[in-house]
């Protein structure tokens, strides 16, 4: 192989490996987050995907960078169920699929979701992708509700508060439910809210 085709490869060689090294770097974060490190050291993030300390630094020159990597993978994992269509003919129906998605998606996210909300005061990243999640949420509770239950009413309100991730959150971390639990009394308020007729 002549020096001339080595240069050319070069460049696509050392992407190639960039990327594998940004991939590896990412998977452990959000390892680590998921063990319960809400601001993981870049020492035990490099650690953890087995390289340098230097190219934690490199590959990622701020942490906006990291939280655009991390939440575009939960994306990937979450958002085909979050966005599938919800079963049942009738609206109370459909309200009991959300609520058992939103436990999946919720327990999902919940690790990641704990880190970013500990970081979100000094992320303009974090705090746009918070007001995306709730805006996400409140849309579908919309429209799964009937137009006597429109955003606005105490009773959609209500709803958006009980079935919320800050709530499951709650649930999960500070009454220190099991999901199953924590889904139950979910369900338990929305049918106080909203009682099946």
């Amino acid at each position: 192989m002549s020096s001339q085709s080595s240069a050319k490869e070069n460049p696509d060689g050392r992407r190639r490996r960039a990327d594998t090294s940004r991939q590896r770097i990412v998977d452990a974060m959000m390892e680590l987050m998921k063990a319960g490190e809400i601001a993981p050291s870049a020492e035990t993030i490099a650690l953890k995907a087995g390289v340098g300390r230097r190219t934690v630094f490199r590959l990622f020159s701020d942490m906006e960078t990291v939280y655009a990597e991390i939440q575009h993978a939960m994306l990937a994992r979450v958002e085909p169920l979050f966005c599938a269509p919800l079963e049942g003919r009738r609206w109370r129906d459909r309200l009991d699929a959300l609520i058992e998605r939103r436990a999946t998606v919720f327990e999902e996210i919940l690790p990641f979701k704990t880190a970013a909300d500990a970081q979100r005061h000094r992320s303009p990243f974090l705090q746009k992708d918070h007001a995306l999640l709730a805006a996400m949420t409140r849309q579908t509770l919309a429209e799964v509700l009937p137009k006597k239950m429109a955003p606005g009413t105490r009773a959609f309100e209500a709803l958006d508060a009980a079935l919320s991730m800050e709530m499951w959150q709650r649930l999960r971390h500070d009454q220190a439910l099991a999901p199953k639990a924590a889904l139950a009394v979910m369900r338990h308020m929305a049918d106080a809210i909203a009682p099946r007729r």
